[in-house]
């Protein structure tokens, strides 16, 4: 599976987003084997983080005024979230870029994998409560593809996502994932999967 999406992914041209006045930040849609199956690594945040308490995530964050480019603020915030260091992680490419409605930034996703082999993960306390390994057959498989009511300015509209336990992962990460997985399966991303 990873050899093609690995393929899949360098294939792939993602579509950039005007900044418009939002803040850049980047995230990483990371691949980890387990018993041969790969899994996407997502992040519990804290109840103590700015943005997102306790909602699901993939690594990454802000940009910093270092990062030469949005993948190294990629590597870099992946690297301080759940100790994955740039150089066991093999990157494919990008997705199209995303935006976080409620703090505002524009989000550049990649996608790549962590070496086989490494295993000392290790989460930074302050933003991180839980790791989670979700099994990449889970995301495909339709009946755990749900919708989530969600308020925006007195509006509430449904909105993809995804079950996994007791967790529900929605919103950009949700949107990102519709689009992973939507290349995988050869969807075109204006397509709905959910």
């Amino acid at each position: 599976m990873r050899d093609r999406v690995r393929e899949i992914i360098r294939a792939y041209t993602a579509q950039p987003m005007a900044l418009d006045g939002r803040r850049d930040a980047a995230v990483l849609v990371l691949l980890h084997a387990v018993g041969g199956e790969e899994h996407v690594l997502l992040q519990v945040r804290t109840s103590t983080v700015e943005h997102h308490r306790g909602e699901i995530s993939f690594p990454g964050g802000r940009r910093d005024p270092r990062d030469v480019t949005l993948l190294d603020t990629a590597l870099r915030e992946t690297h301080e979230e759940i100790g994955v260091p740039p150089s066991m992680v093999e990157v494919f490419g990008a997705l199209d870029d995303t935006d976080t409605r409620a703090s505002n930034y524009r989000v550049r996703p990649y996608v790549g994998a962590v070496a086989k082999g490494f295993d000392a993960f290790h989460h930074a306390e302050r933003e991180v409560s839980d790791l989670l390994r979700v099994p990449l057959t889970h995301l495909l498989d339709p009946a755990n593809h749900v919708w989530k009511a969600v308020e925006q300015e007195g509006v509430v509209t449904a909105s993809p996502a995804y079950q996994f336990g007791e967790h529900v992962i929605w919103g950009a990460t949700a949107r990102v994932l519709v689009q992973f997985l939507g290349l995988i399966e050869g969807v075109p991303a204006e397509g709905t999967r959910l």
